[in-house]
């Protein structure tokens, strides 16, 4: 409390001197004065005030404008304001070739035009100016990484690493190259020493629990899916990856609590439904599997899939299923007659984009073999997957 105070009389004498500088036509001290009272603003989180006393420069010569020019294009700049940010980045450059701060503040404008080659020249140069200047160091990983210069951005990351070691943002950084890199072990690593800095971040705990999915250690990817649900159970993905990894297990009871919390999310989705009355039917409690389906026929009447279980189930339990028959048949005319007119007719031009044919022929799979599929039968042990194909996220 003692210190605030008297930092606050200092601030005070300072605001006094400036005004006396003034007086006496000292200029440039007066400037001098005025800048170390912004930035005093600054350090105290006081950035409206910081502002306010920054912009005053802006009425002032060109001399004392360049005194302030760097803060002025760091403010504009968070603002989304790019035109005076880069003109303000421009006179502090113009004005000190060797400010790495200023450099930096040019390259940043540039980089937000999506000129990343343009940017990466002025982060060099700002590191050249202040070998240690983190902001140069991490916003070259980052264009770098843009341009797909990975060596380049792991290399600039890990010297930044050496100057921070205990930045969470700059481990993140490392971990994510590894995994472009398709370096899955190494990137697991980085991501778990950087779960011990930001332990409860449940993004982190959900890619561990992916890679080791896809390393195939199901266990382990469990342990990082149900911590990370534990720090944040509203993920969507998570939901589905553990309610999806329960079934696969046969464990339907704790499957269907997941399900029944992402219907809750999304309760105009109706595919949570399905799963969590497909695990009922899985367990063989078929009647109330029957009154969930009819639940779900009655707020998706249209839904082909629900359709052709509850005729399964009506059937297995001696039931009249006329009516679902009935609407199930015009729902098949109805895409029978779409797929004709649009065979019938020219076909359009499609262009597509690198990757898209691959989404696109299984897509097509997919409809092929909804389109020819029977109706299931509930004695089959071997339930159909379908209805959880594309639940587990990438």
């Amino acid at each position: 409390m003692f210190s605030s105070q008297k930092t606050s009389r200092k601030f005070v004498h300072k605001q006094q001197l400036t005004a006396i500088c003034h007086s006496v036509h000292c200029r440039r001290l007066a400037s001098d004065m005025e800048l170390e009272c912004a930035l005093h603003y600054l350090r105290d989180r006081d950035f409206l005030k910081a502002v306010d006393a920054l912009k005053l420069f802006e009425r002032r010569d060109q001399q004392f404008m360049a005194m302030a020019s760097t803060n002025l294009s760091f403010i504009y700049f968070l603002e989304g304001d790019m035109e005076p940010a880069q003109r303000y980045a421009d006179l502090a450059c113009g004005f000190d070739r060797y400010n790495a701060k200023a450099l930096v503040n040019k390259g940043n404008c540039l980089a937000m035009k999506s000129d990343y080659a343009a940017a990466k020249q002025f982060y060099l140069e700002a590191i050249g100016a202040e070998a240690d200047c983190a902001e140069a160091i991490y916003n070259l990983g980052l264009v770098n990484f843009q341009l797909e210069a990975w060596c380049e951005a792991l290399q600039a990351f890990e010297k930044l690493h050496q100057v921070v070691p205990n930045s969470a943002e700059v481990i993140f950084q490392l971990a994510v190259i590894h995994e472009v890199r398709g370096h899955l072990n190494v990137a697991l690593r980085w991501y778990t020493i950087l779960a011990t800095h930001v332990p409860c971040d449940s993004s982190v705990l959900r890619r561990m629990g992916q890679l080791c999915s896809g390393s195939a250690d199901e266990l382990q990817a469990l342990h990082f899916h149900l911590e990370s649900y534990r720090h944040y159970p509203a993920s969507l993905d998570v939901i589905s990856w553990l309610g999806v990894w329960y079934v696969k297990s046969e464990m339907y009871e704790r499957a269907v609590r997941f399900f029944e919390q992402a219907s809750q999310m999304q309760p105009t989705e109706v595919k949570w439904q399905l799963m969590v009355t497909s695990c009922f039917r899985r367990m063989g409690d078929i009647s109330r599997a029957l009154k969930l389906y009819r639940q779900v026929y009655s707020k998706h009447p249209e839904n082909a899939e629900c359709l052709r279980y509850l005729i399964a189930i009506c059937k297995d339990l001696g039931y009249s299923c006329e009516q679902y028959q009935s609407k199930l048949a015009n729902i098949e005319r109805v895409g029978d007659e779409v797929d004709s007119s649009g065979i019938k007719g020219c076909p359009p031009k499609v262009t597509l984009t690198e990757g898209a044919a691959g989404v696109s022929s299984a897509s097509l799979h997919k409809v092929s073999q909804a389109s020819n599929a029977e109706v299931p039968s509930t004695r089959n042990e071997e339930f159909n997957d379908a209805d959880i194909s594309g639940l587990l996220p990438l």
